[in-house]
């Protein structure tokens, strides 16, 4: 399930137990995410899910699991 895998991937790039995790979680504000983690987790999920380069864009309008989860689960549809 991509919601999974996803949080995994955050919890592992961020330090944080998986358990305190959601959809609503936002990787500014709760997570303390700078452009360069943004960037990061980017080419993590890129690799991950074997997508091609997510365009600047579509990463400003991500800014909590959720928007990241509906994000991959719409690439790769």
């Amino acid at each position: 399930m991509i919601y999974d895998r996803i949080i995994d991937m955050v919890a592992d790039q961020f330090g944080v137990e998986k358990e305190t995790l959601s959809r609503e979680t936002s990787f500014a504000d709760d997570l303390s995410a700078d452009s360069l983690d943004v960037v990061e987790l980017s080419m993590t999920i890129e690799e991950e899910f074997s997508l091609g380069e997510i365009a600047e864009d579509d990463l400003k309008k991500i800014a909590t699991i959720g928007d990241l989860v509906d994000y991959v689960e719409g690439a790769t549809a």
